[in-house]
């Protein structure tokens, strides 16, 4: 099956809130070698003017992960992960996210790019906390490889 092009401009439902750990802010910023102080120190966050531990900017990929699980599931996406890259990623922040936030996404698919039999699938979430305030926009560029013997 071919990736949907009725996806564009498709919205998911909103995600159901993320508590932002400090040990979660911790184990990330070790995991993507993120060694400023402000990551896994408390009192070097308050020092910089946070209330807690400041989550490495990728941490974003956490919570948008939750939406793409979305889209990967919908049954007449015609994605299939086998044949599929993360192919690119950025981020759009309001403020960092920080320990003890609660934050929802909700994902749009924002286009569908044909390259030969492959599609690249783009996406936004708008990650928000508990007061509904943005905090990030993550846009995901997915690559869905063609089916085999389609060029």
């Amino acid at each position: 099956m071919a990736v949907n092009q009725e996806l564009i401009g498709r919205e998911f439902p909103p995600t159901a809130p993320y508590l932002v750990g400090r040990e979660k802010v911790r184990e990330f910023a070790r995991a993507v070698l993120a060694d400023a102080p402000q990551h896994t120190d408390v009192d070097a966050a308050r020092a910089a003017g946070f209330s807690d531990v400041v989550a490495p900017p990728t941490f974003a990929m956490v919570i948008q992960d939750l939406t793409l699980q979305q889209l990967l599931s919908e049954p007449d996406s015609g994605i299939e992960l086998a044949r599929t890259i993360h192919a690119e990623q950025r981020f759009a922040y309001t403020r960092p996210i920080v320990a003890g936030d609660e934050l929802t996404a909700q994902l749009r698919v924002t286009g569908i790019r044909m390259m030969g039999g492959n599609a690249m699938i783009t996406s936004e979430a708008e990650i928000a906390d508990a007061e509904g305030e943005h905090v990030v926009t993550a846009t995901s560029v997915l690559l869905v490889g063609a089916e085999e013997g389609v060029q």
